[in-house]
């Protein structure tokens, strides 16, 4: 009997902490007062979990720029569309807005506890200061 009472206990945890997430891409935030922003910068997922980036205002896409090696990189989204990508491979993943990267509208998902690739991730090259000085703070919350 308890062991059909825990096998039940671990069914309903790992349903509930897995899932999924979803970011708005947000011309300001309105509890931040920033622009040009991503509702949740730095995401810490399972493996097998997916994440929807919804378009709240237009003119906002989902890059990724780098992930773990073994990882192809999905195409870059078109603007104002709805992204949705289930991460299968654990590791470190750098995303940004095409148009408002210059202003720093990046993003971080780890996924699982694999960090091996957060020295590749730090050196990827980003375009704008405030980018640059972002991607080390979000690195530093790993």
């Amino acid at each position: 009997m308890k062991f059909f009472l825990s096998l039940i206990l671990i069914l309903f945890t790992s349903n509930a902490y897995s899932a999924d997430v979803s970011i708005e891409m947000l011309n300001k935030n309105k509890e931040t007062k920033k622009r040009m922003v991503y509702s949740e910068e730095l995401v810490k997922i399972n493996v097998g979990q997916t994440i929807d980036w919804l378009p709240t205002a237009k003119g906002h896409n989902v890059e990724m720029l780098i992930g773990p090696d073994g990882y192809d990189l999905p195409k870059k989204s078109k603007l104002s569309d709805k992204v949705s990508l289930t991460f299968s491979v654990p590791g470190i993943y750098l995303y940004q807005c095409s148009p408002h990267a210059a202003m720093g509208m990046i993003g971080i998902v780890v996924v699982g506890d694999d960090v091996s690739n957060k020295d590749a991730v730090a050196k990827k090259k980003l375009t704008g200061s405030k980018s640059k000085k972002k991607l080390k703070k979000l690195l530093a919350e790993i």
